[in-house]
């Protein structure tokens, strides 16, 4: 009995144990034959598709950065060139899983060489922009010795970080030409929304004001390509094709260097500005604006604490004063007043007054005074810009009216903006009756018009628009459009549009009823500053050349009728801004200066000093000759 039942157990287990065999391997042959009908699938209906996708594993299209182009002065020094940097970068597609494993990274390199929560932010942001697939997102910039040895010694624990060679703007002559040139800095989100995504993705920077931003387009350059093969790790291992990048172009400028840096050394210390334009070309020879700053520190980016210095600064160096600095013109626009009067006929060229050292609308009404006191006595034409006599002015305006005098100052290019190619420059005010009613909600007053007569009240320009304005009176009329590009590559411009971009229109010339006018206000102003009673005579003693000019001394507080102002008394930002306007030689000019010095009191004695050494410094060869132009 045990003997057949041990039998028949054996038997059962056998059974079982074949029944489990050919289950396995059935389930054997299922799985090779679905093994089999997905490879089949795989290598007949999807063979194209994962060749593809085989082939941009192993291929990438890497963009390559365009060389920026260099800026020079028009003698050939070098204003703006390209240095070597070295720059962190990070590839996200080499990074496997999520942000969270990208957050893991960023840890990691602060651990290394630290990352600061800027850093941060910026690439997050760079991140979500359209950007190529396998495209280097940077993370710091800038980096020292010790921290590449660091990067390069921990590479292989962090293979999608990459220390790469950059170039970057880098300007030789820093502090003094930031307000001319302008500056390079890093690409924004606001920037990156608006900008090319084709040419501007591998670009960590463009340009962020002045000429550096206006000629953005021609110094930037195209961007480049190149196909390359890399293995596993996304290490390239050759170049398969490569499509050069065009580099920027190379901008030769009107500026002179060393013009500027004398002009930049003679307001140091001092706020105010200082323009200078060749008048037969237009060409800005000097674009000063006092106090300045260094240009190269926001080039890679500047420290919060550096950039609040200089933003919270009571002297304001990030405030470009010689665009967009607001001043009354003062008497620098008395030539212009004068030329409105005879030109429109309300008064004769020979017209008189007499000046008792003040002027009154109506008898017993407020006294307009004099900077005089006592007056001058008869005064001419002649004689009201030589010595600078605001009751003749008083007098011109009463008879003018508003619509004359704005119209013929707007001739000369104030109330707008003229210049070609400085984004950044400000229209300031012409103060006409439609302006005072739609700014002011009031009417225009005969008070207004003697204010504004005297280049006072609501009338407010620019240094560059004084400069401009002076550069019409020294081209008897003729305009020529203020602009800061010379050459582009071997192209000499004559106009902006020569390069198929737009630019703001000029004034027409301005023609008046009596050519011989600009003889008589031209020769008013050399007397200014070589005549016995001129305002800048102190400052033509003793030149070999002829000077043509006009001083100004522009008000900052008002004074009430009964008082008297006392420099002594008052804070030093509320004293009177000291300028100057001028040209030189008178007879055949080569330079107009404007110069605006703020709260430096009287425009003789202190911005005309600075003009005869700008004269001077231009005109003359080391042997205090005059140079052969």
């Amino acid at each position: 009995m045990n003997a057949w039942s041990n039998l028949q157990d054996k038997r059962t287990e056998y059974d079982k144990y074949i029944g489990r065999l050919w289950l396995a391997v059935g389930l054997i042959i299922v799985t090779f034959l679905m093994l089999l009908l997905q490879l089949s699938w795989l290598q007949i209906f999807e063979h194209e598709r994962y060749v593809t996708a085989s082939e941009d594993n192993r291929q990438q299209l890497q963009p390559l950065v365009p060389t920026r182009g260099l800026i020079y002065d028009h003698n050939g020094v070098l204003l703006a060139n390209n240095k070597a940097i070295y720059n962190l970068t990070l590839v996200p597609e080499q990074v496997p899983g999520s942000k969270s494993n990208l957050q893991q990274v960023l840890d990691h390199i602060e651990q290394l060489i630290g990352l600061n929560e800027s850093d941060r932010q910026r690439f997050w942001q760079r991140l979500d922009q359209y950007r190529r697939p396998y495209s280097a997102i940077p993370l710091r910039f800038q980096l020292n010795e010790q921290e590449v040895a660091v990067i390069a010694v921990n590479q292989h624990l962090i293979p999608s970080v990459k220390v790469v060679a950059d170039l970057v703007r880098h300007y030789p002559i820093d502090g003094s030409m930031v307000h001319a040139l302008g500056y390079v800095g890093r690409i924004n989100e606001r920037d990156l929304a608006r900008l090319d995504a084709d040419n501007y993705g591998p670009t960590n920077y463009i340009g962020k004001l002045g000429v550096e931003k206006f000629y953005e387009q021609e110094l930037h350059g195209k961007v480049g390509f190149q196909t390359v093969e890399t293995n596993a790790r996304g290490r390239v291992l050759r170049v398969l094709q490569r499509h050069d990048p065009v580099p920027g172009a190379t901008l030769v400028l009107h500026l002179d260097a060393r013009l500027q840096q004398l002009s930049n050394t003679l307001l140091r210390g001092r706020r105010g500005a200082i323009v200078a334009i060749d008048p037969r070309s237009g060409g800005i020879l000097v674009l000063v604006s006092s106090p300045s700053y260094r240009a190269n520190q926001f080039v890679t980016g500047i420290s919060n604490k550096h950039y609040a210095a200089l933003r919270d600064s009571l002297d304001l160096p990030l405030f470009n004063r010689a665009l967009q600095g607001r001043y009354p013109p003062a008497s620098t626009v008395k030539p212009i007043i004068a030329l409105a009067a005879i030109n429109s006929g309300r008064v004769g060229r020979g017209y008189t007054i007499w000046d008792p050292g003040y002027y009154q609308l109506t008898e017993g009404g407020r006294l307009y005074r004099d900077w005089k006191d006592g007056g001058h006595g008869w005064v001419n034409l002649h004689k009201s810009i030589v010595e600078s006599v605001d009751t003749y002015y008083y007098d011109l305006a009463h008879r003018m009216g508003n619509k004359i005098i704005t119209d013929m100052l707007g001739n000369f290019g104030l109330g707008q903006v003229t210049i070609a190619d400085q984004p950044d420059a400000i229209a300031a005010v012409l103060p006409t009756r439609d302006w005072k009613r739609a700014w002011r909600n009031d009417s225009w007053y005969p008070g207004d018009s003697l204010n504004l007569g005297i280049g006072q009240g609501f009338l407010s320009a620019t240094p560059l628009q004084l400069a401009t304005a002076t550069m019409v009176l020294a081209n008897k009329g003729r305009w020529v459009q203020p602009r800061m590009l010379k050459r582009i590559n071997d192209q000499l411009l004559t106009n902006i549009t020569d390069l198929g971009r737009e630019t703001v229109p000029v004034p027409n010339d301005v023609k008046l009823k009596n050519a011989a006018d600009w003889d008589r206000i031209q020769t008013a102003m050399i007397d200014v500053m070589h005549g016995q009673l001129g305002t800048g005579r102190s400052s033509g003693i003793g030149s070999i050349y002829k000077m043509a000019g006009k001083t100004g001394t522009a008000q900052v507080l008002g004074i009430k009728q009964d008082a008297t102002y006392d420099v002594n008394e008052i804070a030093e930002r509320f004293r009177d801004h000291s300028l100057f306007v001028g040209w030189a030689p008178a007879n055949d000019p080569r330079i107009v200066l404007a110069i605006v010095v703020e709260n430096g009191g009287g425009g003789g004695a202190i911005a005309t000093p600075l003009a005869r050494q700008i004269f001077d410094y231009y005109l003359l060869n080391s042997d205090g000759q005059l140079k052969n132009f």
